[in-house]
């Protein structure tokens, strides 16, 4: 898998590499090759989760520039 593909299609991949691993029952050499894979893939879906952070912030920001994250602060808040 590429850096072209979507986060769903890394994520799921990702849990196919975890399951495998989790299994134990794979030989060193693959096991090896399939975690570098999905150190890959955490690295994509860390990237295309951080280009989405920034399109929220860029898209919640007011016509002065201020930041108008209240929304997002309160939702925070009711969770916790």
């Amino acid at each position: 898998m590429d850096g072209s593909a979507s986060f769903e299609e890394a994520m799921k991949r990702l849990e196919e590499i975890v399951r495998e691993l989790e299994n134990g029952d794979i030989e060193i050499e693959k096991a090896l090759l399939i975690f570098e894979e999905g150190t890959k893939l955490s690295r994509l879906c860390a990237k295309k989760l951080s280009r989405i952070e920034r399109r929220v912030e860029i898209l919640t920001r007011g016509r002065e520039g201020e930041e108008n994250l209240e929304l997002f602060r309160d939702l925070d808040s009711e969770q916790g």
